[in-house]
């Protein structure tokens, strides 16, 4: 019975963490995607449950399943790559407002080659593979929706690849800047060095030369 009381009082913390703001931030960001009717947007909006993560927790680990998709409220994270010869490398970086998630296990429903991770104590939505699936197999505009955001995703991979084979450090460097300026402030800098493909000390030389908003 404690059990269980447990369970009931865990799934209440949880659920009063998302406010009504946090919620309007979601439905504009699904909006913006692609503009859904409102009773998709409802049955959408019923499958995401509230979820809190400490700073510096695996979410999830490579050869494990990608269990969820976030979106993210608050807080930043981070997808990576790692081997035995510790050899890392970070993929992409997620925070507010954002899907985050090893999202090609997720889909693919195969092992994640990954490591997500949070950077801060981090807030999100989640929902589950199944949860999922299931709203897009019987409502057309939610289907039109996921393929709208894989496709997205992937046009933003191809630019992403073009940027680090062409692109100088100093372009690299700026391109950064432009995007997510803040994320100087929170990420170390040996993650955001080895995110855009130049050494940590290259780095901190473009950080004394380069001012943000240059």
């Amino acid at each position: 019975m404690l059990y269980f009381i447990s369970l009931k009082q865990k799934h209440y913390f949880m659920a009063s963490l998302i406010k009504d703001t946090h919620w309007l931030l979601f439905k504009n960001y699904v909006q913006q995607v692609y503009p859904l009717p409102e009773k998709s947007w409802e049955k959408f909006a019923s499958i995401w449950e509230g979820y809190q993560a400490d700073k510096k927790q695996i979410l999830t680990e490579a050869g494990a399943p990608e269990k969820y998709l976030y979106f993210v409220i608050e807080g930043v994270q981070r997808v990576y790559y790692w081997n035995e010869e510790d050899q890392e490398a970070t993929i992409v970086f997620s925070y507010a407002p954002s899907f985050a998630g090893v999202v090609d296990a997720f889909l693919l429903e195969m092992p994640s080659k990954y490591y997500f991770q949070t950077i801060q104590k981090s807030l999100f939505l989640r929902t589950s593979f199944r949860q999922l699936k299931t709203l897009t197999d019987e409502d057309l505009h939610l289907n039109y929706f996921i393929e709208k955001g894989v496709y997205m995703a992937f046009s933003g991979v191809l630019e992403r690849l073009v940027e680090l084979q062409c692109f100088s450090s100093e372009q690299k460097f700026r391109n950064l800047l432009q995007r997510s300026p803040h994320l100087l402030q929170i990420v170390p800098h040996k993650y955001l060095a080895n995110y855009i493909g130049i050494d940590v000390s290259n780095f901190s030389k473009l950080m004394n030369k380069i001012k943000i908003g240059e």
